[in-house]
C-alpha cells in the first residue's frame, strides 16, 4: 500500500488501531472490529452483536467497548 493510499484510508475513518489479540486471553480479536464497528453504525445492539462476533469473556468485550479510535489525532504530528 502507498503513501498516498494510507493518507486517503485514514481521511474516510477506515483505519483502526485495536490489538490483534485480547490483552488478557489472547484471543484473536482484531479481526472482528470492522464487523463490530458495521453493526454498531447501522444501529445493533452493542450486547447483540458482541454476542454474534462470539465475544464472550468480559475481556475481549471491554476491549470493544472502551476502544478510542485516535488514529486521526495522532496522525496530525510530524515524524521526528
Amino acid at each position: 500500500m502507498g503513501r498516498q493510499e494510507r493518507k486517503d484510508k485514514r481521511a474516510t475513518g477506515d483505519t483502526m488501531i485495536i490489538p490483534i489479540r485480547c490483552y488478557s486471553c489472547g484471543k484473536p480479536i482484531g479481526q472482528l472490529w470492522e464487523k463490530y464497528l458495521e453493526a454498531v453504525k447501522k444501529g445493533d445492539d452493542r450486547k447483540k452483536t458482541m454476542d454474534e462476533l462470539g465475544l464472550k469473556r468480559y475481556c475481549c468485550r471491554a476491549l470493544f467497548l472502551g476502544h478510542v479510535d485516535l488514529i486521526d489525532i495522532a496522525a496530525q504530528f510530524k515524524k521526528v
